[in-house]
C-alpha cells in the first residue's frame, strides 16, 4: 500500500509546486514571432485572411467554420485536432499589411489576441510579424504555457504551415 500512495504523493506534491510557482509568474504575456517569406505582401495577405481555407493549410487545424458576427465583427470558430474550438474575432483590419485577431471566449483558460504585421522586404518579398498578447489565468496552466508548451509554440507552427502553403522553408526568429 506504501508504494502506491508515494506515486501519488509525488504527483500532488508536483501539481501544488507547479500551481504555487505559477501563482508568481504574471497572468499576461507578449510573444512575438516573425516569418520571412519570398511572396508579396498581397499574396500573404490574402492567404492569412481566407480563413475558411486555413485548415488546407494549417497543419495544426481541423476545420474553420463562420460564425454570426459580433459587433459587426467577423468571428470563425477554429477546431483543432484534439476538438477544443476557438472562436476568434477580427477587430481590426488594413489591408494589405495589419490584422487583429482576438479570442471571442472567456471560457478557455487563456485569452489574448493576435496581431499580424506584413512589412515589404527589398528582395520583393515580405516579412510577416505576429504578435500575440496572452493571458493565462489559471496559475498551473500558466507554468505550463511558460515552461513545458512555450509561448511561441503555437505561433511557430502556423508560420511553419504558411511557409509550406508556399513551398517555402520556414525562416522564422
Amino acid at each position: 500500500m506504501f508504494w502506491l500512495l508515494v506515486p501519488i504523493g509525488v504527483l500532488i506534491a508536483a501539481v501544488l509546486i507547479t500551481t504555487v510557482v505559477g501563482s508568481f509568474l504574471p497572468e499576461e504575456h507578449v510573444a512575438m514571432r516573425t516569418l520571412t517569406l519570398r511572396q508579396p505582401p498581397q499574396s500573404v495577405w490574402q492567404v492569412i485572411t481566407d480563413f475558411a481555407r486555413q485548415p488546407q493549410w494549417h497543419s495544426e487545424m481541423k476545420s474553420a467554420e463562420r460564425l454570426p458576427d459580433n459587433n459587426g465583427h467577423e468571428v470563425w470558430q477554429e477546431e483543432f485536432p484534439r476538438g477544443t474550438k476557438i472562436p476568434l474575432e477580427t477587430m481590426e483590419v488594413q489591408a494589405p499589411n495589419r490584422l487583429v485577431r482576438r479570442i471571442a471566449s472567456d471560457n478557455l483558460g487563456f485569452g489574448g489576441t493576435w496581431e499580424y504585421i506584413i512589412t515589404p522586404t527589398t528582395e520583393g518579398g515580405c516579412q510577416l510579424t505576429v504578435t500575440e498578447h496572452g493571458t493565462v489565468g489559471n496559475p498551473f496552466f500558466r507554468f505550463m504555457s511558460k515552461f513545458v508548451f512555450g509561448h511561441t509554440t503555437t505561433m511557430e507552427k502556423y508560420l511553419t504551415s504558411l511557409a509550406g502553403k508556399f513551398g517555402e522553408t520556414p525562416v522564422i526568429r
